[in-house]
């Protein structure tokens, strides 16, 4: 496969990774999606696995041969041992064959039974009638070509990427259902970008497919840290999303603690006593149905209790009570959480404001999402404005200060319905924040009409506690074009008035012609 790269300005190399899944996706017949998505995404997982094992069992063939058949050898090494009826090598070679779905739930089953922290995530259907054996094989022979020449943490990396390609693509096919599992990377990227997460404990209470971890890795990485210098904690209810997560983060080799319960988080909430250093979430926007008559007593909600029919302050107190002592978060949220009154949302939010629990809020344009066309925005929160950290770096006292962003007009449409943010787009909101927060090389902070502001408790009193950044950063400055205010309205006025003549000859000469064909005033 040639790998052409072209950028689309998230900094994810495209090119191959486009070209396999058109041809994935014509294999897919009048499979849909959602189905599609478990059996192309489960031998994507496979092919990693086994080429992760193939490689270390090289190594060790040269080193020792006997040690070459030890399974310790390889979960020392955070390496699955891949059982032979497993191995990528034995499906290809019986490809063709009419059992081969068979084969595939068995390999699924063999790498389960050996690999304890697989346990229940691979899929297992592929033998199922409905699913045509043909397109399985020739699906197998494409997914073959991915990463074959290349050699241990380069076939992670692209494979990963072609895993998270895959998602996005399904995510988009989806539409609606497929927000559930996956928020676009462009949004992912501000949260991470703004956020920071160089090391500690990182957690996302409803993580979907796991794209927040996934960038937060990407993010360390990038900056000189090590995997590992942040540990991965999450909770998902929804059981075929958390396999995907599990299965998307192995790919990447991260280590996680992601729990699956189907109570969700507010009702079994897995990591009740643990703290985190960063927050990373995309929570369903406006849940109604999210059993908040079951939990008026919680302690979690130190800023007031939320409504039973919206649970969008419950997801952010969750978030604010499990923030370590100098912990930061950034939450996705609909636009109405920003100034709603509703069933005592306002005097919740006031009360978040007050207690300096808001840090920042940023305002996203529309057409986002896969999943929605509700216009979103970002709630960034701080356990502790007045001392916070970033690395060894302590940040200036924030404390009756909350920073607005407006970047509603930011981002470029990539198709009809869908927007993405730039590499610059994120990169501007971001510095702003870190500029605003006092870290020492993101220069110094000014205010800029119409984009972002600095505003103090007092003037955020004024607005009744409504944090939406269009009230508070006012217009964007005009472009001074050099030309006179006199000069300018003489021009003006003379063009208006010659328009007017204009206008009036052109009704003289309608009413003249209506008049010959009989039909005049």
């Amino acid at each position: 496969m040639t790998k052409q790269k072209t950028n689309n300005g998230n900094a994810a190399n495209l090119g191959f990774e486009a070209e396999l899944f058109k041809a994935a996706d014509k294999l897919r017949g009048n499979m849909e999606p959602s189905d599609y998505k478990h059996v192309a995404l489960g031998l994507i997982f496979l092919k990693y696995i086994s080429d992760a094992f193939e490689a270390r069992h090289t190594e060790l063939l040269a080193e020792d041969p006997q040690a070459a058949e030890d399974k310790d050898e390889y979960l020392a090494d955070n390496v699955f041992w891949v059982p032979k009826e497993g191995r990528w090598s034995h499906l290809k070679a019986n490809a063709k064959r009419p059992e081969i779905g068979t084969l595939i739930d068995d390999a699924m089953r063999a790498i389960e039974r050996d690999n304890e922290s697989l346990k229940g995530v691979l899929p297992k259907d592929y033998a199922r009638p409905a699913l045509n054996k043909v397109m399985l094989g020739e699906l197998i022979d494409l997914i073959s070509g991915i990463a074959m020449n290349e050699g241990g943490d380069k076939s992670k990396d692209v494979l990963g990427r072609v895993y998270e390609y895959f998602l996005s693509q399904f995510a988009g096919a989806e539409g609606k259902r497929g927000g559930e599992f996956y928020t676009p990377q462009s949004v992912v990227r501000v949260l991470v970008e703004m956020l920071e997460p160089y090391q500690g404990r990182v957690y996302d209470p409803c993580c979907g497919s796991g794209g927040m971890f996934v960038q937060s890795e990407k993010f360390v990485l990038e900056h000189g840290g090590r995997i590992g210098d942040i540990a991965i904690y999450g909770q998902e209810s929804n059981y075929t999303t958390w396999r995907l997560a599990k299965m998307n983060l192995a790919v990447r080799g991260i280590d996680s603690d992601i729990r699956w319960n189907n109570e969700g988080s507010f009702h079994k909430d897995e990591l009740r006593d643990l703290r985190f250093d960063h927050i990373l979430a995309n929570p369903p926007f406006n849940i109604s149905d999210w059993g908040g008559d079951r939990l008026r007593e919680d302690p979690r909600w130190q800023f007031g209790v939320p409504p039973v029919g919206n649970a969008n302050y419950a997801w952010l107190q969750h978030i604010h009570w499990h923030l370590a002592p100098f912990g930061t978060a950034g939450v996705v949220l609909a636009n109405g959480s920003m100034s709603s009154n509703q069933s005592g949302e306002g005097e919740i939010r006031k009360a978040m404001v007050e207690a300096d629990a808001v840090d920042c809020m940023v305002a996203l344009p529309g057409q986002l999402f896969y999943s929605t066309q509700i216009p979103a925005c970002l709630w960034f929160l701080a356990r502790d404005k007045s001392n916070g950290t970033r690395g060894k770096e302590t940040l200036r006292d924030r404390r009756g200060e909350v920073l607005f962003i407006d970047a509603r007009n930011m981002g470029t449409l990539v198709d009809r319905t869908r927007r993405e943010l730039s590499d610059a787009d994120i990169q501007k909101i971001a510095d702003t924040y870190h500029a605003w927060r006092g870290e020492q090389e993101a220069g110094e902070y000014t205010d800029i009409p119409g984009f972002c502001k600095s505003a103090t408790l007092e003037e955020i009193r004024k607005h009744g506690h409504v944090l939406t950044p269009g009230r508070y950063v006012g217009a964007e400055v005009a472009e001074d074009d050099g030309e006179p205010f006199e000069e300018k309205m003489q021009r003006l006025s003379a063009q208006w008035r010659e328009q007017q003549q204009q206008a009036a000859r052109l009704d003289a000469l309608i009413e003249a012609n209506l008049r010959v064909i009989g039909y005049g005033a």
